[in-house]
């Protein structure tokens, strides 16, 4: 296989026009490229800092067989790779001098491409302890019976609430992320719609979010219960809330990543009616502090939670 089959773009129209039907044609396994291609389509590249956002498309006979993003200062997003597909990848952007932090994506892909970009520039990968789990919804089975109480939809007036719940996730899964109303606008948790699961008398209890419908999928993301609050049932209800609202926005695919340390919240999706989809592994690559620059800290775009 060719390197200089990929094709390099800045431009996210350029991307999308070019790659777009291949990666609506498996909406669940590229939920990583479409999102961020759509959240740098909305904000524009300049929102991203001084060095823009990088996509490829790996063509041949006029048909994309693979692709990847590349956003400032983090690490390499590809889809999924045949372990050629890999080395090609590799091969090309350690020709033009890339140097790259991590790459995150399904175990065999993220696997593949570390062991290439060993090979091609001698950089040592290292696994990263957090693990996920990405999964798909089959049929929705809420929880029977279901908590006492009721899912609110949060709206523009409801920021602060929204703010604050998803400050009190980011510290709970050690995201280094500032969220306030001077940073939120900026951060991965502004483009969502959240749903707070309430108590009768009105007291909020947990909360779940999802993305916009991008490429006829949607994904949940956040699902937090406060810990003094867990095991009670507030998780499963708030989830099966949002699960059913993606789907009457016309969601064909609704899909979530869960933490492979936490069994609990795992057991809780599948009962719920999801099912595993691709494992997903990061991996750090030592030559970036070899080089005197310390790697990128880990955030969405390298474990995976858009």
């Amino acid at each position: 296989m060719r390197s200089d089959d990929w094709y390099l773009t800045e431009d996210v129209d350029d991307f999308l026009a070019r790659a777009g039907d291949f990666l609506r044609s498996r909406p669940g396994p590229h939920v990583m490229q479409l999102t961020w291609a759509e959240r740098v389509r909305v904000r524009g590249a300049e929102a991203f800092g001084t060095e823009a956002p990088v996509f490829g498309a790996l063509e041949r006979a006029g048909e994309v067989h693979a692709t990847f993003h590349r956003l400032p200062h983090r690490g390499l997003g590809p889809s999924p790779l045949t372990p050629e597909q890999a080395d090609s990848l590799a091969a090309h952007l350690a020709a033009l001098g890339h140097s790259l932090p991590s790459v995150s994506a399904d175990h065999g892909t993220a696997t593949a491409f570390a062991e290439a970009w060993q090979r091609h520039t001698g950089a040592t990968p290292r696994l990263r302890d957090t693990r996920l789990r990405l999964y798909r919804l089959g049929t929705l089975a809420p929880p029977q019976p279901p908590p006492a109480g009721r899912g609110r939809v949060l709206g523009e007036q409801d920021l602060e609430d929204a703010m604050f719940w998803c400050g009190e996730f980011a510290k709970a899964v050690g995201e280094d992320v500032v969220i306030d109303a001077g940073t939120w606008a900026g951060t991965r948790f502004a483009d969502k719609r959240y749903t707070l699961w309430e108590t009768p008398d009105g007291t909020p209890v947990s909360l779940a979010g999802m993305n916009p419908l991008i490429g006829g999928q949607v994904q949940v993301d956040v699902v937090y219960t406060p810990a003094h609050l867990r095991g009670r049932g507030y998780a499963g209800a708030v989830t099966a809330e949002v699960s059913r609202a993606a789907l009457a926005a016309g969601a064909r695919d609704v899909v979530l990543f869960a933490d492979l340390s936490n069994p609990t919240s795992n057991a809780l999706y599948q009962r719920l009616g999801y099912r595993t989809l691709a494992d997903w592994a990061v991996y750090d690559f030592a030559h970036t502090e070899a080089a005197g620059t310390a790697p990128a800290r880990p955030d969405s775009s390298d474990t995976g939670r858009p």
